[in-house]
């Protein structure tokens, strides 16, 4: 299996550095071949302009979605762009490693998603949800948390964990095609012992060297 792996953490040292390690080490070890896009050791610009292409379509106004579909039918995104496109493109599973801030993406993995999930190259066309470019791949959003799990309950303080993250499940993930394997969630692991944080990291590789076994997940209405 062919398995990509994008990560995002600005402390290489945090338990999001550790699962991301996990990750490979499990996937590689159970013979999968591994890219990854690492996007802080990368630099990778979050910010989505006329950087992204090297063509233009109209210089006068940019209309990134015009823009990116002219890029898609005129071989036209920047090298560090299409580099992304091809690891989506060559993936049968992809993993997304980050510790949820403000309920949803880290600001730099939004903007990788941003500029790299463009139209006429990933999505358009009619090609979306179950009619997909992505079809017949899979995901996995792998996480963690601040807060406690009770907190992330319906009717916890902080709301049900699966209607926070519906709308990249939905909106991002099966927009494209891909099928949503079940998040790996582990929360608030700064106030956890090591005992327990090693514990977590055994059962996340032993998930994954078995990960081919795994059903996509229904992804509710909330």
């Amino acid at each position: 299996m062919k398995a990509f792996l994008v990560y995002w953490h600005n402390e290489p040292k945090s338990f999001n550095g550790a699962m991301f390690e996990t990750a490979q080490a499990a996937l590689q070890s159970a013979g999968h071949e591994v890219r990854i896009s690492d996007l802080c050791a990368m630099k990778f610009d979050a910010t989505s302009d006329r950087r992204n292409f090297v063509t233009v379509r109209d210089n006068s106004f940019l209309k990134q979605q015009l823009e990116e579909k002219h890029a898609a039918e005129h071989d036209g995104f920047a090298p560090e762009i299409e580099a992304e496109m091809q690891k989506l493109e060559w993936c049968e599973l992809m993993i997304w490693q980050f510790p949820l801030w403000w309920f949803g993406l880290p600001g730099v993995l939004k903007g990788w998603v941003d500029r790299v999930f463009a139209m006429g190259r990933t999505y358009g066309g009619g090609k979306i949800y179950e009619q997909g470019i992505f079809r017949g791949k899979r995901a996995i959003l792998s996480l963690t948390t601040g807060g406690s799990e009770e907190s992330f309950h319906k009717g916890g303080m902080n709301g049900d964990i699966n209607a926070i993250l519906r709308p990249i499940h939905r909106g991002i993930l099966q927009f494209v095609g891909f099928d949503v394997l079940a998040p790996q969630i582990y929360y608030s692991p700064a106030r956890q012992t090591d005992e327990l944080r090693k514990a977590w990291l055994q059962a996340y590789a032993d998930r994954l060297r078995q990960i081919e076994r795994e059903s996509p997940i229904e992804v509710g209405e909330y």
